[in-house]
């Protein structure tokens, strides 16, 4: 466990976001790899399919994703405040409410799976592979939401270490089972959902087995059997903005991908792939907020207000190094790191979007540090409600700027890739200011007894 309330802010967001940062890497190996192997051996085709179901799934999974998130606030601050009983009561509500919601979820993908595809505009010749792919992923979803459950809670006692084992572990099987199943056994991409789902049952499994063990040291002995009503209340009132939150960038998303799909399937591929490269690029700006969540859902729960300014200031700093890193990394490998997906001859035209894709987003990662930074702030002071209007703002600037340089102006798929550095821009807006009135510093939802 890491206490944050002493010592320097920098090297304890550092050296916490540091295993969240290779832990996240891995989880988006999981897909990475699925999407490497399928464009490489089952081609063009099939990644296009494979990769225009990534939105969907996180759209549907984005609720019980919320309320993993929502209790890993409350999880900190009661942590931070030392009041443990509250802290076992928000754990076995969180058990409750994610146990519900993975069956309904489950059931609503699995059935409606096809459905959302054709409203998505996926063409006909990539429809099989990705309704083939999504329908196992919707089916064996409990694994997924048991890692994110379990993680959450490690993350807010100050334990990052343990989901980067569980998941470097899992990213080797998932591996070797990808190239059982797409390589020696030609299941097609059914073998990569296959492989993805039964990593992410292992990852979850080895979390939740090291919670039990250590139980005592985290304070978790002693769970009660039934939830809590007023706990289930709060983790909805927390989770339900997080999580709506999270469904508006998946509708962008969602919005975007259908727009990229009317250009066809050498725009889908290029898509694919590049965002799986972009997916852990921004993995380093993305831990360092969650770390910096932590970090004030920790102080907030002392009302240490100094160490939380002190805390973004130097998250910034950090972000803004790592963010010049990627970008000079993108411009000049950009083209490498696609024909890791794709073949050079066959497919140079996906290539080519693919390194301009990541070129433009390698420069705008400075826009999503200072967007990271200053959400994760008000976030973890339990200020929800300001991230849901940050959320709704950055939503419609992607979806309103990609059809407008896309479609109305003329830009083609350039405009579409512009239109994320745009919409980052106007998602720094309102937890920029929101941050400066200093309301934010009434939203604690615990304090020490």
């Amino acid at each position: 466990m890491k206490n944050m309330l002493e010592g320097k802010a920098w090297k304890l967001i550092l050296s916490f976001s540091i295993p969240l940062l290779v832990g996240g890497i891995f989880q988006q190996v999981y897909n990475l790899i699925d999407v490497m192997i399928v464009g490489r051996y089952l081609g063009e085709e099939a990644l296009a399919g494979v990769g225009s179901t990534s939105n969907l799934t996180f759209f549907l999974l984005s609720l019980i994703m919320g309320m993993c998130n929502g209790a890993g606030i409350i999880v900190a601050q009661c942590f931070g405040a030392e009041r443990y009983s509250d802290m076992r009561r928000a754990v076995t509500a969180l058990i409750w409410v994610a146990g519900v919601l993975t069956v309904i979820m489950a059931t609503i993908g699995f059935l409606g799976s096809p459905l959302f595809l054709r409203l998505l505009s996926v063409p006909e010749n990539a429809m099989e592979y990705a309704l083939d792919y999504v329908r196992i992923l919707f089916l064996f979803v409990a694994g997924s939401v048991l890692y994110n459950g379990c993680s959450a809670i490690l993350r807010s006692i100050g334990d990052s270490k343990t989901s980067l084992y569980t998941l470097a572990i899992a990213s080797l099987l998932n591996v070797v089972l990808d190239l059982l199943f797409i390589v020696v056994f030609p299941m097609g991409v059914a073998g990569a959902a296959i492989a993805t789902v039964i990593s992410q049952h292992v990852s979850g499994g080895l979390c939740l087995l090291h919670l039990i063990r250590k139980r005592k040291e985290f304070h978790l002995s002693g769970l009660k059997a039934a939830p809590n009503r007023d706990m289930v209340l709060r983790i909805f009132r927390i989770g339900v903005p997080t999580a709506f939150q999270s469904c508006l960038i998946s509708i962008g998303g969602m919005s975007v991908q259908r727009l990229i799909n009317s250009f066809g399937t050498a725009v889908m591929a290029a898509y694919a792939a590049a965002v799986k490269i972009d997916n852990i690029a921004i993995q380093v700006i993305v831990s360092l907020g969650s770390a910096l969540s932590v970090y004030t859902g920790q102080n907030i729960g002392q009302r240490r207000y100094d160490r939380i300014g002190t805390g973004l200031r130097s998250t910034l700093f950090m972000a803004t190094i790592a963010s010049l890193t990627i970008a000079c990394i993108a411009f000049f490998f950009g083209r490498n790191l696609m024909m890791l997906f794709l073949g050079e001859g066959e497919s140079a035209e996906a290539i080519a979007i693919g390194a301009q894709y990541l070129s433009i987003m390698g420069v705008a990662y400075f826009i999503c540090g200072i967007m990271q930074s200053y959400q994760n702030v008000i976030r973890g002071s339990g200020d929800v409600n300001t991230c849901v209007v940050a959320g709704i703002t950055e939503l419609c600037g992607r979806v309103m700027f990609a059809y407008l340089l896309a479609a109305v102006l003329g830009v083609g798929v350039t405009g579409i890739w512009i239109a994320t550095p745009l919409s980052w821009g106007c998602g720094c807006i309102v937890p920029v200011v929101r941050y400066y009135t200093g309301k934010w510093k009434g939203k604690a939802i615990v304090t020490k007894e």
